[in-house]
């Protein structure tokens, strides 16, 4: 970052007096309230670290490190005496009185803008380090960042830049925000798209490998006369024949292939065995058609609402990272599997996987469904706990995502799972239900 750029802010920022929550709410990013009403972020990323002003963003996972505890224990409620540029370097130096002391207690936190080693660095008032956002080894740097260390001072550095007045810090780092804002956006939802588009050309794949239903009838009455030519001229068949010479029903001359190491008794029955297998599949194809169709309609609703999404946490909840996708062990093998904020939300992407999630729910999980059209069944498994509105906000709008493809705005009923019947298959009678009224943004709302 600029000179000018830290020095600017760090008038700002001394402009309050206390601190009234610190969290991180991406891998490198740290939020600050400052006065309960003014939220500024810190982004710490190796050779890209910058400032923004926005509104309270909610975190894309919880983060429960050393350094997160201590982070919030020590900064949060505090009292700000000073922000600073010490020795007109690369960093900014928050002097605080914690809180939680019991007697008058100084601790500093440092944000240091280094390039590849730019670092978050809680620190005490005789520049030992409690807890750092990277830990720094003596064979990675000079400057070995660990708890219980010494800080040393930075390297100096030569600037060769032009000063420039800011005259309204605020709006100067709510534009940034925008930039990047946008920017992030964009690269989200150009990388998820893509994840979500191979899903639906697989399932597209499929579904055109799958045989066609005539077809298959034809084959099978074809079989099926095989085996009975077979039957009629049994008489004519030796054991060490391969093909079988004869005149079908029509009077037509034909050639049969015999099956190998297959007694002539049971040639007949090989035809008649693999018409019966064509004639099951020309009766099922259909379903096996309907499951592919539903599971691909299903992706391209999250494409959909991906296109449509606003902010990268809408985006991180439609497709999660793998990384974090992989810390959560359990997979569903009905139905598709979400988490938030820590709660376990499952979906059902068609009127079986619906069905099966009904029956793995237990009575004290919530059950979710858009009124009056047609959709996925949501469960959130509670652990019979209350939840937040903000879980049900979500899921509901999962709900309604999954459900249609159409802008405007639904309804999505929810109830305790015990408090839901089952009629026939997925379809349902509930009672004791709340509502919850989901918007669902599109181009032509957006106009």
């Amino acid at each position: 970052m600029k000179l000018y750029e830290l020095q600017a802010i760090a008038k700002r920022l001394n402009d309050f007096t206390f601190i009234s929550r610190a969290r991180r709410i991406e891998d490198n990013t740290i939020e600050i309230t400052f006065d309960k009403r003014e939220s500024y972020f810190f982004t710490m990323t190796r050779g890209h670290s910058f400032i923004y002003k926005a509104p309270s963003q909610r975190p894309l996972q919880g983060y429960n490190a050393p350094f997160d505890t201590l982070l919030h224990t020590l900064l949060s409620g505090s009292k700000l005496l000073r922000v600073d540029v010490p020795n007109d370097d690369r960093m900014l130096r928050f002097t605080i009185a914690p809180k939680s002391s019991y007697k008058d207690k100084i601790i500093y936190l440092q944000l240091e803008f280094t390039g590849k080693n730019t670092n978050a660095i809680l620190i005490d008032e005789n520049e030992v380090i409690i807890e750092a956002l990277r830990h720094i080894d003596a064979d990675s740097s000079f400057r070995v960042i660990r708890p219980g260390m010494e800080l040393l001072a930075i390297p100096p550095f030569e600037r060769n830049e032009t000063h420039k007045e800011i005259e309204n810090v605020d709006v100067y780092l709510e534009e940034k925000f925008a930039q990047i804002q946008s920017k992030k956006l964009l690269d989200m939802k150009k990388q998820k798209c893509s994840t979500v588009a191979k899903k639906i050309k697989k399932f597209e794949q499929l579904l055109n490998k799958l045989p066609n239903k005539e077809k298959l009838e034809a084959q099978a009455e074809e079989f099926k006369n095989l085996g009975n030519l077979i039957l009629a001229n049994l008489y004519q068949i030796k054991p060490y024949d391969t093909k079988l010479k004869t005149y079908n029903f029509e009077g037509e001359e034909v050639t049969i292939n015999l099956p190998k190491d297959v007694k002539v008794n049971r040639m007949s029955d090989h035809y008649f065995n693999l018409s019966k297998r064509a004639k099951a599949k020309a009766k099922n194809v259909h379903i096996e058609q309907e499951n592919l169709s539903s599971k691909m309609a299903f992706y391209e609703n999250i494409y959909y609402a991906l296109e449509q999404a606003n902010a990268p946490y809408e985006l991180e909840l439609l497709v999660p990272k793998r990384a974090k996708s992989l810390r959560k062990k359990e997979k569903l093998r009905e139905g598709e599997l979400f988490w938030i904020e820590d709660y376990k939300v499952m979906v059902g992407r068609n009127a079986n996987e619906n069905q099966k999630l009904l029956s793995l729910a237990k009575s004290n999980d919530i059950w979710m469904h858009t009124r009056e059209i047609p959709g996925s069944h949501v469960i959130i498994r509670t652990d019979k706990q209350n939840l937040p509105e903000s879980v049900l906000h979500a899921a509901a709008k999962l709900c309604v995502d999954f459900s249609t493809t159409h802008p405007g705005n639904y309804l999505v009923d929810y109830t305790k799972r015990k408090f839901v019947k089952i009629q026939e298959g997925s379809s349902v009678e509930y009672d004791k239900y709340q509502t919850l009224a989901i918007l669902k943004e599109g181009v032509e709302i957006r106009v």
